[in-house]
């Protein structure tokens, strides 16, 4: 059973990201202390690499049913109310993360278009932007697989 809620893509990006922010952070320490200096692009890449490990545990997240929701009302609802509710959440869901595949995929298209460059190390802005709309789309995918999963009774929202 547990493959089948596997989000293994989006797992192996955020502990992948976790690391690279961890060694990046750690060799930023060491060469501080040992030289009074520290790398330049230390906040910039573990920014980013922090918006994936966020986007990507999210990903997971819903895969899982482990977001945090107020489910007093659906697990008093009869059943065939049950359903509606869960409908109005995807689609609430769906909206949402519409909107910032959207957004944000019409922004890293914006800032490829002007060529703009990052303010540290001067890499063009939107290989840092183009994962916002991939990464959502990939959540919109594991919302539709949840919703599905939760109206035909595979998940159930247990306190």
């Amino acid at each position: 059973m547990q493959e089948y809620f596997d989000a293994r893509l989006e797992r192996w990006l955020g502990a992948a990201s976790l690391i690279v922010i961890s060694l990046i952070s750690l060799g930023n320490v060491v060469t501080r202390y040992l030289t009074g200096g520290s790398f330049s692009f230390t906040e910039e890449f573990s920014v980013f690499l922090l918006v994936v490990l966020t986007f990507a545990g999210a990903s997971v997240a819903l895969r899982r049913n482990r977001h945090i929701r107020i489910s007093f009302l659906e697990r008093r609802l009869p059943a065939r109310f049950r359903g509606a509710l869960i409908l109005f959440q995807g689609l609430c869901g769906l909206i949402v993360l519409g909107l910032i595949t959207w957004y944000g995929g019409k922004l890293a298209f914006q800032e490829y278009q002007w060529e703009s460059l990052s303010p540290g190390l001067g890499l063009p802005q939107w290989w840092y932007l183009v994962w916002l709309p991939v990464l959502s789309a990939l959540m919109v995918w594991r919302l539709v697989q949840q919703t599905r999963e939760r109206l035909n009774g595979r998940l159930r929202d247990d306190p």
